[in-house]
């Protein structure tokens, strides 16, 4: 059948009312092919890429010079998309005349069954196609071409309905294979062999189906691990095909094509001429990884993302100013460090509110254990919640410096619609210090309150967390645990470091718990940072054990025994940031203080962003931000009258005589309504008779 070019499709609802004679020529085997613009990186633009659709696949390579192109024969039987790629493709075939032709090389490749598409809404050539690890961002050249681009892949899905891999998966255990051999032993009997030789053959059998058994058993092991990477992209593809995209969060430059030659024709000029073709080297790309430095993730929230999270902190406005740390700790040892007035110069610009909610960077890890609960596998529950354990201390690797310590009454949110989470915090007690704290995302709760015991001893700083952090999955199931000990070394000389040890117990109410040793470093220690530990079910036998460094990443193995080669990975951190500064923050960490495009109009009075001396030491005005510190720390003084004279938090309330505190709800609808009267203005002027008042 020759080659055809596809028809001007009305939109993508056609796919309802005669979808089922494309479906019909797509699973006899048709393919569908085209040009298409794609979105590479700033630097380069978008570039034309040939597209093939066939079999459930879409692959697209480069358009080299047509001497070395071979895209298609013209006996294939496939259906050509827009009058620019009938164009392309006729002038390939006639410059490369009955020469011999190279084979294109594919660049990339998208499995449609476990990938989704969303069209733009404010430009109605675009759409996009997202996979688990990439997003690809493709423009046509006319309405009617995107249309009959999403027909194509809504009717590919049609034939290739994407089976959920929650379901039942289970295969036969190699421990359950048996054989028998009683068969064999009596025909041997019958031929007149003696019982000698009857039981050494009956030998030589199990001896064989013994191999036979450990060669199942290993191909059980690998397909079993194939699964469980195939429902990690599976989960990843749904979230984000159930989560109602928006275009916003893909806006992009507005230099529509970027040049291809110094010459007139740009890379998606339709000219019949040779210019259209690129001159480019195999080195050029590959293009799989140009999008994630350009856009952000997808909208999965309740608001929608109309900007882009900041990547670096304001540069200094001012040379910061050395600082004699023995004259200011001198005086010092033994005492709780929470109490003692330090300069603003050892802080870093966030506070301890916002802390507690930089521990759920990887709170996609909590999605997936609630997927792996959802589909009846607890132990990979369980496995996920120690990796999400475990992945909140991978941001104080070289982190030197103090957060602020909260006023009392002081709060901070955090609505992360990329995340799929909203968070809220209080400091609820002045002394003791806690910090009340409250997550919710889909499927799962998150909740807790810290206090904070520090010891100065000279040469270290020992921070004892006391509190419970608890987690529940909407079916019931709750994991408890308390953060281990966390010690900075070096005070005074040396290299300054942290180091977290102690035993971690992850309690569940139902079949699985966890306990994690984080091991103490030691002067001699060549590997630091080590964690280990293991799953066990309510009877006490070990289902899995787990081994990594709360620094860098988390892996399991099925079973007692640490096999690497048998190792699966639960958690590994993300990489830091370009931009490095003096406090070592994560990318991550520096948008946690960030006042995003209309969010100081939301904010209660009480909000962390809003405090001053943090504010100034974030754009580095250190003698404003200290003078606003020792100014926020005579009103801090105050915070045990206020407290011993009745005064309790707005958003929490304590639990019986457990210490403990909960969220009592009403935050998310308070800042809908922008209703914030009974908020005071705690960074505000502070005097006796005010502290009298309240």
């Amino acid at each position: 059948m020759p080659l055809t070019r596809s028809k001007s499709l009305p939109s993508t609802d056609a796919i309802t009312e005669n979808g089922g004679s494309d479906r019909q020529n797509l699973s006899s085997g048709r393919s569908v092919a085209g040009i298409l613009h794609k979105w590479t990186n700033y630097g380069k633009g978008w570039r034309s890429r040939w597209f093939l659709l066939r079999d459930g696949i879409l692959s697209y390579s480069k358009i080299r010079r047509p001497e070395n192109v071979n895209l298609l024969s013209p006996s294939d039987d496939v259906r050509l998309i827009g009058d620019n790629s009938t164009d392309r493709l006729s002038r390939m075939y006639s410059c490369s005349g009955r020469g011999r032709r190279k084979h294109h090389k594919t660049i990339g490749i998208v499995h449609l069954k476990v990938s989704s598409y969303r069209e733009s809404k404010s430009d109605n050539k675009k759409f996009y196609i997202f996979t688990a690890t990439k997003t690809l961002h493709l423009r046509t050249e006319s309405r009617s071409d995107r249309a009959a681009w999403l027909q194509a892949l809504a009717s590919t899905r049609c034939i290739l309905p994407l089976q959920s891999l929650s379901g039942d998966f289970s295969f036969v255990s190699p421990k359950d294979l048996s054989i028998s051999t009683e068969r064999l032993k009596t025909r041997l009997r019958e031929e007149g062999i003696n019982e000698n030789l009857v039981k050494e053959c009956e030998k030589i059998v199990d001896s064989e189906f013994s191999e036979v058994q450990e060669q199942i058993k290993l191909l059980h092991e690998e397909r079993t691990k194939l699964l469980d990477a195939l429902k990690q992209q599976e989960m990843a593809n749904l979230e984000a095909e159930a989560s109602g995209i928006h275009e916003s969060v893909y806006q992009l430059p507005n230099h529509k094509y970027s040049s291809l030659r110094s010459g007139k024709y740009s890379e998606c000029s339709t000219s019949a001429s040779s210019d259209v073709f690129e001159d480019i080297s195999e080195e050029d790309e590959p293009s799989f990884h140009d999008t994630n430095e350009c856009f952000t993730e997808p909208d999965v929230g309740s608001e929608n993302m109309h900007f882009k999270r900041r990547t670096r902190l304001p540069d200094p406005a001012e040379k910061e100013k050395g600082v004699s740390l023995w004259s200011m700790i001198k005086d010092n040892v033994g005492k709780d460090l929470s109490r003692v007035c330090l300069p603003v110069y050892f802080n870093e610009p966030i506070s301890s509110l916002q802390k507690c909610f930089e521990d759920l960077e990887y709170s996609y890890l909590l999605d997936q254990a609630y997927e792996y609960g959802k589909s009846g596998n607890s132990i990979l529950r369980a496995l996920y919640v120690a990796a999400f354990a475990v992945s909140g201390y991978a941001s104080t690797e070289g982190r030197h410096c103090k957060p602020f310590n909260p006023l009392l009454g002081e709060t901070y949110e955090a609505d992360f619609p990329e995340k799929g989470v909203r968070f809220f915090s209080e400091k609820v007690s002045h002394h003791p210090t806690v910090i009340a704290c409250h997550c919710e995302s889909k499927g799962w709760k998150f909740w807790g309150d810290t206090n904070l015991r520090s010891k100065f001893w000279g040469r270290s700083i020992q921070l004892e967390p006391v509190g419970v952090l608890t987690l529940e999955f909407d079916d019931g199931e709750t994991f408890q645990w308390s953060k281990v000990t966390t010690t900075i070394y070096n005070i005074l000389l040396g290299k300054l470091y942290c180091d977290h040890h102690g035993t971690m117990q992850i309690r569940g109410n139902r079949q699985y718990s966890c306990t994690l040793k984080f091991k103490e470093q030691s002067m001699l220690d060549r590997n630091p940072h080590q964690v280990n530990g293991f799953v066990e079910d309510i009877t006490g036998k070990k289902a899995a054990t787990v081994y990594g460094k709360w620094n860098d990443s988390l892996h399991y193995v099925p079973g007692d025994a640490i096999n690497k080669a048998n190792a699966s990975l639960l958690w590994k951190s993300t990489k830091p940031p370009p931009n490095v500064t003096r406090y070592n923050l994560t990318s991550f960490a520096i948008t946690l203080n960030e006042l995003t495009p209309g969010l100081e109009e939301k904010l209660p009075p009480t909000d962390s962003r809003l405090r001053p001396d943090q504010k100034h030491l974030e754009k580095g005005e250190y003698e404003k931000a200290n003078e606003e510190k020792q100014r926020l720390e005579r009103r801090q003084r105050m915070s045990r009258k206020i407290q011993e004279s009745g005064w309790r938090p707005r958003w929490f309330e304590p639990q019986g005589e457990s210490e403990s505190y909960k969220y009592t709800g009403g935050y998310w609808e308070a800042r809908d309504e922008r209703r914030w009267d009974d908020c005071p203005n705690i960074f505000g002027e502070f005097t006796e008779e005010i502290a009298d008042s309240a």
